[in-house]
């Protein structure tokens, strides 16, 4: 139902309220969750303020003293509850409050069931997955601290780290870590010291509690806030056997505050111990290379190609020389072999030349085309022949059988011997 107004025309203030108490008074009892804070009581009421967990959103609610000592066991500040409420609008001071009917505790398996929820929720959503964790630097120059006011945590990551490296620096935020507030302010911290280019580290750490204690720690709002840093972040809450979802998405997880500082913080102590092991292999290492390069040196120079390099030029002198001795004596054996083959290959042409058959008595008679006349029948009488004897020639006429005459004999000059051997 909605009312027309007009700057002429009004709605007094009392009017309005009585409305807006209607429309709350529609609603009826209904059934929230919460976390209790500013828990008081006074006479015989109890005022409490109901914070949202994940939002940042709270109502304050009233309960009757009875219905508060109804609840076993009483909630404290921080507790989680389910209450029965009843929404009450006061028109006189125009506020609004729950009445509570029932308050009922969320029980440790309630809570961890819940908690196992948000687990796989935040897994699907990848948050915990290893390839988006980050290295920690080897030496950080500044680490930034968030724990609890005045804590032995936080003695223990200071002491612990300035014992292994006495350089290091550090950022304290001092926060609640447990209670109503504590997400809050974690969050807040978490965010300034993200925003800080110095701070190269981020440690999250708490002393151990129970597991309600420990809750603000697997917060939804938290944890992604976490996920959500560029900053690699550590988180060190209670102790081994506990395992809040801050764990799981943080970069580096230690067990305990001093684990933090073992994590974080490099011991100065192994450094030189390691930097000192390092120099004495590297040592070894260049002195027995070294060692080897000097053998084989040593080596190489004794060899008789450096030791003494004339002798080998000697040696290598001796063996051209033999060399040549020997290819000398080769060519000289061929020549000699080739002379006598020739030797042998005149005697022979000599034997069967025809002037060595002449030389022995013979002669050979030619007609004068040069033919040689084999038998007496084939010359005509009165033709010319010449008589080839070993060192001249002749030439006569042949007569008939049945003369006698005196032959003419004519000598003509002795050609070369070429000449004969040729004809």
């Amino acid at each position: 139902m909605t009312s027309k107004t007009s700057p002429e025309s009004p709605l007094p203030i009392r009017t309005v309220l009585q409305m807006v108490g209607g429309w709350i008074g529609k609603l009826g009892t209904v059934w929230v969750e919460g976390q209790i804070t500013d828990l008081s009581a006074r006479g015989g009421t109890v005022f409490m303020t109901l914070r949202d967990p994940v939002a940042n959103v709270s109502a304050r609610v009233t309960a009757p003293r009875g219905v508060y000592e109804a609840t076993m066991p009483r909630p404290a500040d921080g507790a989680r509850v389910v209450v029965h409420v009843k929404p009450d609008f006061w028109v006189n001071k125009g506020s609004f409050a729950f009445t509570a009917l029932e308050i009922r505790p969320i029980g440790v398996g309630e809570l961890l069931a819940r908690l196992e929820r948000l687990r796989q929720l935040l897994a699907a959503e990848g948050l915990f997955n290893a390839d988006r964790k980050r290295r920690l630097p080897f030496l950080p120059g500044t680490v930034g601290l968030i724990c609890g006011r005045d804590s032995a945590a936080e003695r223990d990551v200071l002491e612990n780290s300035r014992r292994r490296w006495p350089a290091v620096r550090f950022k304290v935020e001092e926060v609640a870590v447990q209670g109503p507030y504590a997400v809050g302010e974690v969050t807040e911290a978490l965010r300034k010291f993200d925003a800080d280019a110095e701070i190269e580290v981020i440690v999250i750490a708490r002393g151990g509690g129970s597991l309600e204690d420990l809750l603000p720690f697997s917060d939804e709002t938290l944890v992604r806030s976490v996920a959500a840093c560029r900053t690699p972040v550590v988180s060190a809450i209670g102790h081994e056997q506990d395992s809040p979802l801050l764990d799981l998405v943080a970069d580096v997880r230690a067990s305990t505050p001093t684990d933090a500082a073992k994590k974080v913080v490099p011991d100065v102590g192994e450094q030189l111990t390691l930097v000192r092991q390092l120099r004495d292999r590297g040592r070894r290492v260049l002195g027995g290379w070294l060692d080897r390069e000097m053998s084989w040196l040593t080596s190489v120079r004794s060899r008789p190609s450096l030791a003494d390099p004339v002798r080998e030029l000697e040696r290598r002198a001796e063996q051209a020389e033999a060399l040549r001795d020997r290819a000398r004596r080769s060519l000289s054996g061929s020549l000699d072999r080739a002379e006598d083959s020739l030797s042998h290959l005149r005697a022979r042409l000599v034997a069967l030349s025809p002037a060595a058959t002449l030389e022995r008595g013979y002669a050979i008679v030619q007609d004068p085309s040069g033919e040689v006349v084999r038998l007496a029948k084939d010359v005509a009488p009165g033709s010319l022949l010449t008589i080839r004897l070993s060192d001249d020639r002749l030439t006569v006429r042949t007569e008939d059988p049945t003369r006698t005459e005196e032959p003419t004999k004519t000598r003509k000059p002795r050609k070369k011997a070429a000449d004969e051997t040729a004809s």
